[in-house]
């Protein structure tokens, strides 16, 4: 079981979130606009497993409080590099968390979100 099957990361502008992301983490973004009139741009995923989406909707409002997701980084001083030159902001530089657990970092997207990023062991 995981502890969560879903996370949606707001967003005020979708075409530059998605193109952060899809940047970022050398990933593609699958699009989805037809679910309940939100803009959704969803994250690779395993099934069963945890996924989510990039979000644009009225009531999905990007901010830096709240709670922090983790994004899989398997490469992450890959995605640490990319941050910066797609817009964004390394806010907790790569941090060993020890030999069974792995690195994390945190970044603020381009829409002002603040998500952690981790590389497992």
């Amino acid at each position: 079981m995981n502890a969560s099957n879903w996370f949606e990361i707001p967003a005020h502008d979708f075409n530059r979130a998605s193109r952060y992301y899809e940047t970022v983490l050398d990933i593609q973004l699958k699009a989805d606009n037809e679910f309940a009139g939100l803009k959704m741009g969803i994250f690779p995923h395993d099934k069963p497993g945890s996924g989510g989406a990039v979000v644009e909707g009225k009531d999905h409002v990007p901010g830096s409080a709240g709670t922090l997701i983790y994004l899989h980084a398997p490469q992450l001083d890959a995605v640490l590099a990319r941050i910066e030159p797609a817009g964004g902001a390394v806010l907790l530089p790569k941090m060993d968390l020890g030999d069974e657990i792995g690195y994390i970092a945190i970044m603020r997207d381009t829409e002002g979100n603040h998500i952690g990023l981790h590389q497992p062991v």
